[in-house]
């Protein structure tokens, strides 16, 4: 495999990774300070690198906004979303639900940038939302849908989900305490950031903009941290510290550097669906280390969500090889033929 591609894959290796090491700690420590600690040294790290490659520092006012709001989508609402997620799931679990953002990219990319999408990246698309459910729905819908009663499936379904909207403040609470939505917010965050980036290239070095905008959205975390957490580090020992220094070096500092570079070069939606790598290695990772299990609708609903990157990342590819259309243009004109 050329070193490019290894290049290409590594943000992906390194975030699994990360996932699995933050989620070790985190019975030892509070979920803000290490969203902080995986950013502000990280961005530390990033800027001395750009100072010892020469690479120049934002010069304008309109380059700093683009950074602030970089920093505030993709750093503070992204690792606080993460973090706090973390604590309510599993590592393999949360990644999956972060790394379907390239469903959310697509779309964006589609009407901010004109990426295409077409038959198999629609297609993958409705199958992610499918995958996505199967993992995050309340355990008792689920149940209802894979383990129907004869004929009261409908009525047993419609009579759980009002019973549970007749309280629209508690099945809200419910699902944030499962975590894997909050693990949804961080992708739709995560997958703001990545099309913002593309407007922050344009203003500054994109390995810069990495740097700052992991500190000027770490700060406020670590800020959260101070006022409404206790025993940040007092019960981290040396394991823990070097797992964290692991999630802070790379799986911030170099994957981050890695994935907005290519970003800023090359098609958000193809670069952003190779996250399904990082799902596999965090649920590889999890069962090692963590002996992390899944239930079986959440396996299928994992191996959805992985079909469907799959197919937006090589929708043109597919749509070559089977001779149907790959465009959105190209499906309006066969459907009118």
């Amino acid at each position: 495999m050329p070193f490019s591609s290894l290049l290409l894959i590594a943000p992906f290796f390194l975030w699994g990774t990360a996932m699995v090491a933050m989620k070790g700690v985190m019975p030892q420590t509070t979920p803000f300070f290490v969203a902080g600690m995986r950013l502000v040294p990280a961005g530390v790290f990033v800027l001395i690198f750009c100072m010892f490659t020469g690479r120049s520092q934002p010069r304008s006012v309109l380059a700093w906004l683009w950074i602030a709001l970089f920093g505030l989508v993709d750093a503070a609402l992204f690792q606080g979303f993460l973090a706090e997620g973390l604590v309510r799931t599993s590592a393999g679990l949360g990644s999956v639900m972060i790394d379907s953002q390239p469903l959310a990219v697509a779309v964006l990319s589609l009407f901010l940038f004109g990426e295409k999408i077409g038959f198999w990246g629609w297609l993958g698309l409705g199958i992610g939302v499918f995958g996505i459910s199967l993992i995050g729905l309340p355990d008792e819908w689920i149940g209802l849908l894979l383990h129907p009663n004869g004929d009261n499936l409908g009525l047993g379904m419609l009579a759980s989900i009002s019973e549970q909207l007749a309280d629209i403040k508690g099945l809200v609470a419910n699902l944030f305490d499962q975590g894997l939505w909050l693990m949804l917010l961080a992708a739709l965050s995560m997958a703001m950031g990545t099309v913002i980036s593309r407007f922050v290239s344009r203003h500054v070095d994109p390995v810069v903009a990495t740097g700052w905008h992991m500190i000027l959205g770490g700060l406020p975390l670590f800020g959260i941290s101070a006022l409404w957490e206790t025993q940040q580090w007092q019960r981290l020992d040396l394991s823990s510290w070097m797992a964290l220094s692991y999630a802070t070096i790379f799986g911030s500092a170099i994957a981050y550097g890695l994935f907005f570079y290519f970003a800023s070069r090359g098609s958000l939606t193809s670069l952003s669906s190779l996250t399904f790598l990082t799902p596999v290695f965090a649920l590889l990772f999890g069962n090692l280390f963590l002996s992390e299990m899944l239930q079986p609708h959440q396996w299928l609903g994992v191996s959805l969500t992985l079909v469907s990157i799959y197919l937006v990342n090589q929708r043109d590819k597919l749509g070559k090889s089977l001779k149907l259309p790959t465009t959105d243009l190209e499906v309006k004109a066969s459907s009118k033929s």
